[in-house]
Formats: structure tokens, sequence, C-alpha cells
């Protein structure tokens, strides 16, 4: 027990990694007032300025560009940063905080189950709209409920699992880079007809990022009951999901829980056809209860395991 005590205290990470969990479910940052939504807002004025091409190739080059032009600057200033700070382990964790998002996601899946328990859909739209990008403004309550399944599912998917996975191998800095890039990556969603192809290689780059994390976390979600259905689930329906890593995660949640996921969604005034995956029972208030019941245990479970890892890492193991 001393020398695991010894080990927390000489690397440092596992106290940053905890201390930044703590903090954030303590003093949990407003979304309104998170630094991502003043970057989220940045990213469209530059698309607006910069996605004029209506050529394809071009319009890819322009978007790899702007990812660049944003990525880049954001990542050397966090590198410069560091060795200027008093502390350079506080400087981890504050960027470990901006990174992660459990809280607001915990309080949508909690405040969207009760707007839809009294059946209010004015409500439960607009909790969601700063969420999504689709149109929420028509949204029948089984339009809601599996828009809100889903976006709870990829809250905590790419801003509690994914963060920490790549804050377990480049750091906070990485993890923090990642949350930029999935907000560049949301920002400029192809799923908007204005953004194709524009926002397809940051799209591109965060899928190679989020695939091998999504689908480990996949694997967990499979444990227990149902797991031979979730496991048919992904077998069966991923291939229909356009990107690998969410695929994974939303049928594996789907085929356990036997929800309804997937289907058209309307980006702006163009109607997606996306896959059904899942099952067939549509997402309720009790059901995105259970999703965020499922959720969190599991992510118990997965700081559990990186815990481990990097205690086994930096014992020299």
């Amino acid at each position: 027990m001393n020398d695991f005590i010894t080990t927390v205290y000489a690397e440092g990470a596992l106290l940053i990694m905890w201390g930044a969990l703590l903090l954030h479910y303590i003093l949990p940052i407003p979304r309104a007032a998170h630094p991502a939504i003043l970057w989220h807002k940045f990213a469209e004025i530059l698309a607006n300025k910069v996605n004029t091409n209506s050529n394809y190739s071009q319009s890819i080059i322009s978007g790899t560009l702007a990812w660049l032009l944003m990525i880049i600057p954001a990542l050397l200033f966090c590198i410069a940063l560091k060795p200027l700070v008093w502390q350079p382990q506080l400087y981890e964790l504050a960027l470990l905080i901006l990174a992660l998002d459990w809280r607001n996601n915990g309080q949508l899946a909690n405040k969207l189950g009760k707007a839809l328990a009294r059946e209010d859909k004015a409500r439960a739209r607009k909790l969601l709209e700063p969420f999504v990008n689709r149109e929420t403004n028509t949204l029948s309550s089984v339009g809601l409920g599996k828009a809100g399944a889903e976006t709870i599912i990829m809250g905590f998917g790419r801003n509690v699992v994914v963060v920490l996975f790549w804050y377990a191998l480049l750091g906070a800095t990485g993890a923090f880079i990642y949350r930029l890039m999935a907000e560049l990556a949301r920002a400029w969603s192809p799923s908007r007809s204005q953004f194709n192809p524009f926002g397809l290689p940051i799209v591109r780059a965060i899928a190679v990022l989020e695939f091998l994390p999504l689908r480990l976390f996949s694997l967990m979600i499979t444990l227990g009951n149902n797991s031979g259905k979730a496991l048919q689930a992904i077998k069966t329906q991923s291939r229909s999901w356009p990107l690998p890593g969410p695929s994974w995660l939303l049928c594996s949640i789907g085929g356990k829980l036997e929800l309804a996921l997937g289907g058209p969604a309307i980006y702006g005034e163009q109607k997606v056809l996306r896959a059904k995956i899942g099952g067939r029972i549509v997402p309720s208030a009790l059901h995105l209860s259970q999703i965020h019941s499922l959720l969190a245990w599991r992510l118990f479970l997965w700081i559990l395991i990186e815990s481990l890892l990097l205690v086994a890492i930096y014992k020299g193991i």
C-alpha cells in the first residue's frame, strides 16, 4: 500500500486525473461559460470566411488548412506555456478540467428525462438545442427521445472516455487538443450541407482518434445483462453507421437496452436519412435514466482500469 501511495505522489499523473474528475464534479464549468463554446463560435466565424469554394477538392483543402490554422497555434501555445507556469502539475490539472465534460452531460440526461416525463416538448427542445446540430423545433416526443439518447451517449463517450484515453497516452495537453478538435468537428459537421465537404478532414481525423477508445469502451458496455444482444447489434448494425467508433458505442447500448436509435434527422433544412440501429423500443424518460446509469457505472470501471494501467506503467511493470 505504501509503495502504491509513493508511486501516485511521485508521478502525479493519477492525482491529476482524480483531482480533475473531483473538481469537475464539485465545481463544473457552466456550458455557456466554457472556453470550448468560444472556440466553437470562432470556428464558425472562420468557416464563414474561408468556406466559399464550390469545387470539391478546393473545399477539402480549405477545410484542412482551416483545421491546421486553429489547432497548430493552440498546440504550440499549450506546449510553450507549460515551462512558464509555477507548478506544471496544476497546469496539467487545469487543462484536463477544461477537456472534461461529465457534469453537463449528466445534467442534460436528468433535465431532459424530467421534461420528457412531463411531456413538456418545448422544454425538452430548448434543453437539447445547444448540444446538437440538428433541427429541434419540429422534433416529436419520439424524435426527442432518440436525439436525447444519442446525444447523451456520444457526449459521455467523447467528452469523458476519449478525453481520459488521450490523457493517459499524451497527458493533459493531448486530452485538451482532442477536445478542441472534437468541437471543430461539431462546428463544421458535414451533416449540414454548407460544411460538406469542408468539414470532412477534421471529421476523419476525429474518427481516427476515437476509433480505439470508443470501441474498447463499447466492449465494456456489452458486459453483463443482454451481452449477446449488444454484441449482435455491433456485429450486424455497426457497418451501416458512417463513423466506426460511434457506431460501436451506439449499437452496443441500443442492442443492450433494446432501444431504437438512428433514423432520419433534419440538419438545417435538409433531411438526412440515417440507418436505424439498436432495438425497437423508443427511448423515453425512463430509458434516458437507464442510459445515464449504465454509462456512469462503465465510466467508473474505465477510470479504475486506466488508473491501474498508469500505476503499472510508472512502476515499470
